[in-house]
């Protein structure tokens, strides 16, 4: 999960996730064609990515093509929900000692 909170936290990176999910799949050069970033700090970014789980690439040619592994973000945002959950409980409880109900 670690890898996961630390990959979705540079904007660049969810850029590149929004691209790719909005294209279904996409070279680094396409990429960079989009967005304002090199081609090689891409390449850089979808390897933090691709280690996290969230994407995956393949072989098309002489090109690596990659696109959005969605359920890394599905299992991440179900975390989410726990957690939020869970604060949810606590504020409410501290809310009701607060008002002496």
């Amino acid at each position: 999960m670690a890898e996961v909170l630390s990959a979705l936290a540079d904007p660049t990176r969810r850029r590149i996730l929004d691209a790719l999910a909005d294209r279904g799949e996409a070279t680094a050069t396409a990429l960079a064609a989009e967005l304002p970033v090199s081609r090689q700090a891409i390449v850089k970014h979808l390897g933090i990515l691709d280690r996290a789980g969230l994407v995956a690439g393949h072989r098309a040619g002489r090109e690596s093509r990659y696109r959005v592994v969605p359920e890394r973000l599905e299992a991440t945002a179900r975390w989410m929900d726990r957690v939020a959950a869970d604060w949810d409980t606590r504020l409410a409880a501290i809310k009701r000692l607060a008002e002496g109900s």
